[in-house]
Protein backbone atom coordinates (compact mmCIF):
# COMPACT_ATOMS: atom_id res chain seq x y z
CA UNK A 1 0.00 0.00 0.00
CA UNK A 2 1.17 3.55 -0.91
CA UNK A 3 -0.22 6.32 1.33
CA UNK A 4 -0.01 10.56 0.69
CA UNK A 5 -1.32 12.60 3.21
CA UNK A 6 -1.95 16.95 2.09
CA UNK A 7 -4.64 19.18 3.09
CA UNK A 8 -7.32 20.14 0.82
CA UNK A 9 -6.79 23.39 -1.01
CA UNK A 10 -9.20 26.19 -0.50
CA UNK A 11 -9.85 26.65 -4.63
CA UNK A 12 -10.52 22.59 -4.86
CA UNK A 13 -13.89 23.55 -2.70
CA UNK A 14 -17.24 24.63 -3.88
CA UNK A 15 -19.03 27.57 -1.62
CA UNK A 16 -20.04 25.71 1.22
CA UNK A 17 -16.35 24.30 2.13
CA UNK A 18 -17.07 21.32 0.39
CA UNK A 19 -14.54 19.29 -1.72
CA UNK A 20 -15.73 19.48 -5.31
CA UNK A 21 -15.93 16.01 -7.02
CA UNK A 22 -14.39 17.04 -9.87
CA UNK A 23 -10.93 17.10 -7.72
CA UNK A 24 -11.01 13.29 -6.51
CA UNK A 25 -9.63 11.91 -9.89
CA UNK A 26 -6.37 14.90 -9.80
CA UNK A 27 -6.27 13.48 -6.12
CA UNK A 28 -5.61 9.82 -7.30
CA UNK A 29 -3.68 10.34 -9.94
CA UNK A 30 -1.47 12.35 -8.06
CA UNK A 31 -1.06 9.35 -5.04
CA UNK A 32 -0.23 6.99 -8.52
CA UNK A 33 3.18 8.92 -9.14
CA UNK A 34 4.87 6.48 -7.21
CA UNK A 35 3.42 3.99 -9.64
CA UNK A 36 4.52 5.72 -12.31
CA UNK A 37 8.39 5.66 -11.13
CA UNK A 38 8.14 1.55 -10.76
CA UNK A 39 8.00 1.95 -15.07
CA UNK A 40 9.77 5.35 -15.58
CA UNK A 41 11.75 6.31 -12.11
CA UNK A 42 12.24 10.05 -13.85
CA UNK A 43 9.57 10.62 -15.02
CA UNK A 44 10.29 10.49 -18.38
CA UNK A 45 7.36 11.97 -20.58
CA UNK A 46 9.30 11.30 -24.45
CA UNK A 47 9.52 7.65 -23.26
CA UNK A 48 6.01 7.46 -21.17
CA UNK A 49 5.16 3.78 -21.05
CA UNK A 50 1.79 3.98 -19.18
CA UNK A 51 -1.69 4.98 -21.14
CA UNK A 52 -4.91 5.18 -18.79
CA UNK A 53 -7.55 2.93 -19.91
CA UNK A 54 -10.47 3.39 -17.39
CA UNK A 55 -11.49 4.43 -14.69
CA UNK A 56 -13.60 5.06 -11.64
CA UNK A 57 -14.99 7.08 -8.84
CA UNK A 58 -17.23 6.33 -6.04
CA UNK A 59 -18.32 8.83 -3.47
CA UNK A 60 -19.02 7.20 -0.47
CA UNK A 61 -19.43 10.95 1.78
CA UNK A 62 -19.05 14.59 1.56
CA UNK A 63 -15.34 15.87 2.61
CA UNK A 64 -14.51 19.38 3.57
CA UNK A 65 -11.82 22.29 3.49
CA UNK A 66 -9.85 22.41 6.50
CA UNK A 67 -9.01 18.77 7.48
CA UNK A 68 -6.16 16.98 5.77
CA UNK A 69 -7.02 13.90 3.04
CA UNK A 70 -5.24 10.52 2.92
CA UNK A 71 -5.07 8.44 -0.21
CA UNK A 72 -4.64 4.43 0.19
CA UNK A 73 -3.13 3.61 -3.10
CA UNK A 74 -3.05 -0.88 -3.55
CA UNK A 75 -2.40 -2.15 -7.08
CA UNK A 76 -5.59 -4.71 -6.90
CA UNK A 77 -4.92 -6.92 -10.28
CA UNK A 78 -1.96 -7.10 -12.71
CA UNK A 79 -2.14 -8.87 -15.69
CA UNK A 80 -0.53 -9.68 -19.10
CA UNK A 81 0.58 -5.78 -20.42
CA UNK A 82 -2.23 -4.02 -17.72
CA UNK A 83 -2.77 -3.57 -14.02
CA UNK A 84 -5.42 -2.37 -11.83
CA UNK A 85 -5.10 0.28 -8.95
CA UNK A 86 -7.37 0.55 -6.29
CA UNK A 87 -7.84 3.79 -3.98
CA UNK A 88 -9.33 4.93 -1.02
CA UNK A 89 -9.60 8.38 0.11
CA UNK A 90 -10.29 9.05 3.75
CA UNK A 91 -10.77 12.19 5.66
CA UNK A 92 -11.30 12.18 9.58
CA UNK A 93 -11.10 8.22 10.36
CA UNK A 94 -13.81 7.85 7.34
CA UNK A 95 -13.48 6.56 3.26
CA UNK A 96 -14.89 9.18 1.46
CA UNK A 97 -14.54 8.05 -1.66
CA UNK A 98 -12.57 4.81 -3.69
CA UNK A 99 -11.31 4.71 -6.92
CA UNK A 100 -10.21 2.14 -9.69
CA UNK A 101 -8.26 2.57 -12.90
CA UNK A 102 -6.51 0.33 -15.52
CA UNK A 103 -3.18 0.90 -16.42
CA UNK A 104 -1.43 -0.75 -19.97
CA UNK A 105 1.97 -0.59 -20.12
CA UNK A 106 1.84 0.94 -23.83
CA UNK A 107 4.97 1.54 -26.30
CA UNK A 108 3.75 5.25 -28.22
CA UNK A 109 6.16 4.44 -31.16
CA UNK A 110 4.94 1.01 -31.80
CA UNK A 111 0.77 1.83 -30.63
CA UNK A 112 1.22 -1.73 -29.40
CA UNK A 113 0.72 -2.84 -25.34
CA UNK A 114 3.69 -4.25 -24.01
CA UNK A 115 4.02 -6.86 -21.64
CA UNK A 116 4.74 -6.19 -17.59
CA UNK A 117 8.08 -7.88 -17.39
CA UNK A 118 9.11 -9.94 -14.06
CA UNK A 119 10.86 -7.04 -12.45
CA UNK A 120 8.43 -4.26 -12.84
CA UNK A 121 5.49 -7.40 -11.66
CA UNK A 122 7.53 -7.75 -8.44
CA UNK A 123 7.25 -3.94 -7.82
CA UNK A 124 4.03 -3.86 -8.02
CA UNK A 125 2.89 -7.28 -6.30
CA UNK A 126 4.96 -5.50 -3.20
CA UNK A 127 1.77 -2.93 -2.98
CA UNK A 128 -0.58 -5.22 -3.64
CA UNK A 129 -4.02 -5.73 -1.38
CA UNK A 130 -3.36 -7.75 1.36
CA UNK A 131 -4.87 -10.86 1.79
CA UNK A 132 -7.92 -10.76 4.11
CA UNK A 133 -8.27 -6.67 3.65
CA UNK A 134 -11.75 -6.10 2.65
CA UNK A 135 -12.47 -3.84 -0.12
Amino acid sequence: MLIEDFNVRFCETDALAHVSNTVLVDWFEMAREPIFRIFTPELDLQNWPLILAGYKVDFLDQMHYGHPVQVRTYISRIGGSSFDTYQELWQNGTKRATGTTTMVQYNYAEKKSVVINDEIREKLTEHAIPRGVNV
